[in-house]
């Protein structure tokens, strides 16, 4: 017997830092499941490239540049989902940014504060202005976080703390948002294989002592991130809130 749980007809999905790696992904998955989405990222010719491809390949598309590190962009997204479709249904917080790769007592303040700007603050406002959306209707939230935030990553100090952060941030939004039917759930990811992460990807040596601490001794594809995004927004999970769900090929193990 077929099921429609993963079904996502009539929905309206925003996803940020969707022009390209996990983002772009989702965006083209969720789009495959019948899903309207809103391609998301600082760059309105990159979210538009990705969102002709799905609507090339039969999808329903349109984008919106969005640098969810300053609040006046988080207001004119909304504002345009406000206007152009009277609702959100699905928000996917996937931007990040991790500016300093070093020691964590040679952070500078810059650095912090793009960090914090971005993957703390960005997320939180992204995730109220949303849940104020989809008060009435109900809805679901997915913040990409990391496995950093368990287990903070070498010389990746102020990016681990900051996605420690959205854990908590999403527990939190979580709770208070359950009466009102949203779901807030969090994707953890592994070492993937994404322009964010090629500094690690790329360095031969360092790659394969990282590899010897996963279980499946490789690291993920973009795509292998979508499937678990498309669980947590879709009826599959529709008891889940509050979770915050690893796909690090059993590196946390």
């Amino acid at each position: 017997m077929k099921t429609n749980l993963f079904d996502l007809g009539g929905k309206v999905a925003l996803i940020t830092g969707a022009s390209r790696g996990i983002g772009a992904e989702v965006a083209a998955l969720l789009a495959r499941q019948g899903a309207h989405v809103i391609v998301s990222s600082r760059k309105q010719d990159a979210c538009e490239k990705v969102a002709q491809e799905i609507r090339d390949g039969g999808g329903s598309a349109s984008a919106f540049a969005c640098h969810i590190g300053k609040l006046e962009d988080i207001e004119a997204v909304f504002a345009h989902v406000a206007a152009r479709h009277g609702k959100l249904d699905i928000l996917v917080n996937n931007a990040a940014t991790n500016p300093y790769y070093g020691p964590i007592v040679d952070t500078d303040v810059d650095a912090f504060s793009k960090t914090v700007d971005v993957n703390i603050r960005g997320y939180f406002f992204m995730t109220a202005r949303a849940c104020r959306i989809m008060r009435g209707r109900g809805g679901v939230i997915v913040n990409v976080a990391s496995v950093n935030g368990v287990r903070p990553g070498i010389n990746q100090g102020i990016y681990s703390i900051t996605k420690a952060a959205v854990i908590n941030m999403t527990k939190a939004f979580a709770l208070e948002c359950g009466p009102d039917n949203i779901r807030v759930n969090a994707l953890l990811p592994g070492l993937t294989d994404t322009k964010f992460s090629s500094a690690l990807t790329t360095n031969k040596e360092l790659v394969g002592e990282l590899l010897k601490t996963l279980p499946l001794r490789r690291y993920a594809q973009p795509s292998e991130m979508a499937g678990t995004v498309l669980y947590l927004v879709s009826d599959a999970s529709s008891f889940t809130t509050g979770a915050c769900i690893n796909v690090d090929g059993g590196f946390l193990i």
